[in-house]
């Protein structure tokens, strides 16, 4: 009988594809993941299917567009009524555990097929936050903002107020290396998803990680005509309304590269440990992202666009036997599914998922919703072009060289209206008929986001942090945090 694979699944939340140094970014620091990429499949093309985190993690999970699971933003709203992928590694005898954010909902503490889970959120509830339960009986008890202030310092630099061991990304570290230190490979093979939730913002690297990247030098990308651009940039972070100078965009940069390396650290921990449990040889490797963040380019911050800052994501397939290769063929994160249960021998419907087996077959186009009906944002992509339509504008952009700098949109041109009538119906299909009211406008539409908010906390800790205070000593505290 062939000897089953180990499958791990490396996941990080917001980061751009453009971030890992073997790839071609020589300020960035990532030793871990060039040794990954280059023994890996790597993949160029990859689009996130909804650049925000809830349905790019649902679409993951589900293998579907959001058009099929009805999720499309940060929402409850969803039709998908099937298991995921991860139960069928449970069920087909793997030993499947699951390590920090999956930002599942309705239920973020779901077991979502997993065998184990060790949880670290970030609307983390106290009670039942793994992360969170472990940092109460530390001497670290007292600290609150353990991922970074978020609120009004939620695009501002930091430094963490928690030592690198005692760091949200060190305990996730920490977890999957005791997992496989554990576990028993002779016995049954292993699933192991290690989800890491940097480098979302806030950037808040522990010391001195920060002082990482303190001579690098960086200017974002900026067309020639912003104006342009105003309705695909879907969020309220634009540079302009948050006050960010060019010294602090550099500050933000390094303070994100700072979170991408310490992430990488920890990358290289699990790494060493499948070596030495002699599990490295038989184990396939997936590093990717759920969605990019802007990082100033087009003067916005965030995520929610289908500009490549924030829909193309990292995706590194590093399969025991096979060569490495740059793929410029498009992929996406429905493609996991029926690739790992493919490498992992078990079988599945193929019907039931819209992604393919990239070992075996290439995409022509991937597609990608944030939002719906009056407020929706929709793509579809190739290797080598794409094409957007945003509901508020009613209007389409065609991009054919990248980062997306000349919007050449002619229904003259039969490229353009084949893609026009693929993502049509594409965006007919769509099962969900929620629309969430709290996606975001445009900006020339929002009167340069007046209502941002400067204190929209994290309601769980509130009574915690009201009791830290002496008497006589009050702190402002805002309502629950809805912008995740």
């Amino acid at each position: 009988m062939q000897k089953r694979k180990h499958v791990l699944l490396i996941f990080t939340d917001q980061q751009r594809r453009d971030t890992i140094h073997a790839l071609g970014n020589g300020d960035i620091v990532t030793p871990a993941l060039d040794s990954i990429a280059n023994e890996a499949i790597c993949f160029d093309r990859c689009y996130t299917p909804s650049p925000v985190c809830v349905p790019a993690r649902m679409c993951m999970m589900a293998g579907q567009y959001c058009a099929r699971t009805g999720n499309n933003t940060n929402n409850r709203a969803t039709v998908y009524e099937g298991e995921g992928f991860y139960s069928e590694f449970t069920k087909a005898g793997y030993n499947s555990c699951c390590i920090g954010k999956m930002h599942y909902n309705p239920d973020l503490y779901a077991p979502l097929g997993f065998r184990k889970r060790f949880s670290q959120e970030e609307m983390a509830n106290p009670e039942l936050d793994d992360y969170c339960k472990w940092l109460k009986s530390s001497p670290y008890k007292n600290v609150f903002d353990f991922h970074g202030q978020r609120t009004e310092l939620y695009y501002t630099p930091q430094v963490s107020q928690l030592p690198a061991e005692a760091h949200p990304t060190q305990w996730i570290g920490d977890r999957c290396v005791e997992f496989i230190r554990d576990c028993k490979p002779e016995e049954e093979p292993v699933f192991l998803v290690a989800s890491f939730i940097h480098p979302h913002p806030p950037f808040a690297p522990p010391a001195p990680w920060n002082k990482m990247y303190r001579n690098m030098k960086w200017s974002p990308f900026l067309p020639d005509n912003p104006d342009c651009y105003e309705d695909l940039l879907r969020n309220r972070y634009t540079t302009d309304a948050l006050g960010i100078s060019p010294r602090q965009l550099e500050l933000l940069r390094q303070h994100y590269y700072a979170c991408i390396s310490f992430v990488d650290y920890q990358i290289s921990r699990i790494i060493d440990e499948l070596k030495s449990k002699n599990m490295y040889d038989d184990t396939v490797i997936v590093f990717t992202s759920d969605h990019g963040d802007l990082m100033g380019d087009y003067g916005s911050m965030g995520k929610r666009t289908m500009l490549d800052g924030a829909a193309n994501i990292p995706l590194l397939l590093r399969v025991p036997g096979h060569k490495h290769e740059i793929r410029h063929d498009p992929a996406s994160l429905v493609d996991l599914a029926p690739t790992l249960l493919s490498l992992a021998g078990i079988d599945y419907d193929k019907s039931e998922y819209d992604g393919v087996d990239l070992m075996n077959n290439r995409h022509e186009l991937v597609y990608s919703q944030y939002g719906n009906g009056t407020v929706g944002t929709w793509m579809v992509a190739s290797g080598h072009d794409k094409l957007i339509y945003t509901a508020i504008g009613d209007r389409y952009f065609y991009f054919d060289s990248f980062p997306d700098a000349v919007d050449k949109y002619d229904e003259s041109n039969p490229r353009v209206m084949e893609l026009k009538a693929l993502l049509d119906e594409h965006m007919a299909s769509d099962r969900c008929t929620e629309i969430d009211d709290r996606v975001m406008q445009s900006p020339a539409r929002q009167a340069k986001y007046s209502f941002y908010p400067p204190f929209d906390d994290h309601i769980n800790t509130f009574d915690a942090e009201r009791a830290a205070m002496p008497a006589g000593y009050e702190i402002t505290l805002g309502g629950k945090h809805t912008d995740y």
